[in-house]
């Protein structure tokens, strides 16, 4: 997985950077989160995901550092499900292929070498199989999936809210502590 910086200061607009590994190639590790920007990498090949290392801040309360762990954990659990249920479908896919070619009396090549392949009628049958077969896994997935954002959003608004009451209370005590002029 190569990891990108995401810059939304003075070069805003330019696009994703490359990090650079130590012999000037593209690193393909997981970079450590930093204090200023999140690291997103390309989408991985097997989860079709683009893998998220959130920032830490500097001054990172317990409050955010529950919500960067729960989003991590989140990014995680997101690339766990949909690796697994890409690799299913992929094999399911190419048993379904085989076995259907075979009952044709035909084999993936062609005698000209050309791959063989099926209707999207004949694919039709696999698709709607496969959902079928994968209808409870997908509604466990989906309710964990709103479980887990709705929390998510509980603790930004939390977050939002701490943000707004310290701006406030801060404003409030700078003016009740200045002297007035006359």
């Amino acid at each position: 997985v190569v990891f990108f910086e995401w810059s939304f200061g003075a070069t805003a607009g330019l696009g994703p950077k490359p990090r650079l590994g130590s012999h000037g190639q593209i690193s393909t590790s997981r970079p450590d989160p930093c204090s200023t920007h999140d690291w997103i990498g390309p989408p991985n090949s097997l989860s079709n995901l683009r893998p998220i290392v959130y920032r830490i801040s500097e001054n990172e309360s317990d409050l955010e550092k529950q919500l960067r762990k729960l989003r991590q954990e989140t990014e995680d659990w997101n690339h766990i499900f949909w690796t697994r249920q890409n690799v299913n479908f992929s094999k399911e896919k190419e048993a379904f292929i085989i076995s259907q070619l075979k009952a044709k009396g035909l084999t993936l090549r062609g005698e000209d070498g050309r791959q063989s392949s099926l209707s999207s009628e004949e694919m039709a049958v696999f698709y709607k199989s496969f959902l079928d077969k994968n209808r409870m896994r997908h509604a466990d997935y989906n309710r964990e999936w709103y479980r887990r954002n709705f929390t998510i959003t509980l603790l930004m608004a939390r977050i939002a809210l701490n943000d707004f009451w310290r701006t406030v209370t801060a404003k409030h005590h700078k003016k009740k502590n200045s002297t007035p002029t006359i």
